[in-house]
């Protein structure tokens, strides 16, 4: 029996999401299908979900094309009339070991997408990890917030969060099972807890890991809100070795008036006050974080705010969208940037970035950095800088080496 081909759109909690799905379908002895795993966040990913699907059912003439994840959520009937497409399965349902038996059964419905909006669980299977390094551990899902410019919320649902000693139970088996670095992840990760009795925050979640697995190398946290970011989180950053030291923000822009015609929670000075509180709690902190150019009624002075946070934030790692309208979301109603100009800011956005992590990589030759192997030569520091080895090292261990150099892209030991 020919295994299923799984194609990952997205996010990290997609990632994980998937590696969950594989396992679903090997239990469920599903044979050979192809399975898209889709991501809504912007029309660019939904057009490049139509490109997979109609490529991969191409290259695998006669399996059964399966498309699941945010895009297949909000848009089912869209995807149910590609002829391409076997199968639509909504967020929750791929998480369901009974889906999973239908399809391989074959008696799944071709559309089997629910109402997201009334999930009140997170599902959060154990996995045994990613190869034998890393691995996402999904503590969260969907998001209270209602940023004009996002859909993700009608993918995904309500925020939900899985109970800390659920969440420790997995990282203590990861660990158990050789694994050295955990991430959490979520839709909107420093949402969690708001659900939960007591109303428990990140941070607890946080100090709950690592007390709870004492044997956990090193923990990492995907992409947070720095405006939800809890006193005891802070504290933790200040004062967990074992909490690697870097964030990546959802800053989004840098200019008050586009902030709140997105509906963020922050103005630039808060984006500002977090990253000098951060650094000063943690000294030597990489910063990162999403930003999006040419948000409509964007101007260019509004455009040169969001650029200097770059620099003014200290930022090194940058995710830059260029703004795409999503149809059903407020943003979507409001002036554009004409798109030529929307291209040309984010070709900015992506260069100030380039030399941002190019000074940092500088910054980093000849410090002695305790890098986490992914591949025989290839590893990524505390700080989440990758790194090339100039010597074979198992996968999936620490080693502490000097940086001798670096490319522009990535470091040298």
């Amino acid at each position: 029996m020919t295994a299923p081909v799984f194609s990952t759109q997205g996010c990290r909690l997609n990632l994980y999401e998937t590696e969950a799905m594989q396992r679903l379908a090997a239990g469920a002895g599903l044979g050979r299908a192809v399975v898209v795993n889709s991501c809504a966040v912007t029309a660019e990913a939904v057009r490049k979900a139509r490109q997979d699907i109609r490529r991969l059912a191409r290259e695998h003439p006669g399996a059964p094309v399966i498309v699941t994840g945010c895009a297949a959520q909000t848009a089912a009937a869209d995807f149910a009339a590609m002829p391409e497409v076997a199968h639509v399965i909504g967020n929750a349902e791929k998480m369901a070991p009974a889906t999973w038996a239908a399809l391989a059964a074959g008696g799944a419905p071709r559309v089997a997408v629910g109402d997201i909006l009334a999930e009140r669980r997170a599902a959060a299977p154990v996995i045994d990890g990613f190869g034998r390094h890393r691995a996402h551990v999904e503590v969260q899902n969907g998001c209270d917030h209602r940023c004009t410019f996002c859909i993700i919320p009608y993918g995904r649902g309500n925020s939900r969060s899985v109970p800390a000693a659920q969440v420790a139970e997995q990282v203590a088996r990861l660990t158990d099972a050789g694994l050295a670095e955990v991430v959490l992840t979520g839709v909107d990760l420093t949402g969690w807890g708001a659900d939960l009795e007591g109303a428990p925050r990140l941070g607890d979640l946080v100090r709950h890991i690592l007390r709870a697995v004492p044997g956990l190398p090193r923990l990492r946290l995907s992409s947070i809100d720095p405006v939800e970011a809890d006193p005891v989180l802070m504290e933790a950053i200040a004062t967990e070795p074992r909490l690697m030291p870097h964030l990546h923000l959802s800053l989004q822009a840098g200019d008050d008036l586009i902030l709140k015609r997105m509906k963020r929670r922050h103005l630039r000075a808060d984006a500002l006050g977090f990253c000098e509180r951060a650094r000063a709690l943690r000294p030597g902190i990489v910063l990162g974080a999403d930003l999006i150019a040419g948000f409509p009624t964007e101007t260019e002075a509004m455009f040169a705010n969001t650029l200097a946070l770059v620099e003014d934030c200290g930022l090194t790692f940058l995710h830059v969208f260029p703004f795409s309208p999503r149809p059903g979301t407020p943003a979507a109603r409001m002036p554009p940037v004409a798109p030529e100009a929307v291209r040309e800011r984010a070709a900015r956005l992506r260069a100030a970035g380039a030399a941002a992590l190019s000074r940092h990589l500088a910054a980093e030759v000849g410090q002695v950095r305790h890098i986490l192997t992914e591949g025989p030569r290839t590893g990524r520091t505390e700080g989440f800088a990758e790194v090339a080895l100039s010597a074979d090292h198992p996968a999936g261990r620490i080693v502490a080496l000097r940086i001798t150099g670096q490319d522009g892209r990535r470091l040298l030991a």
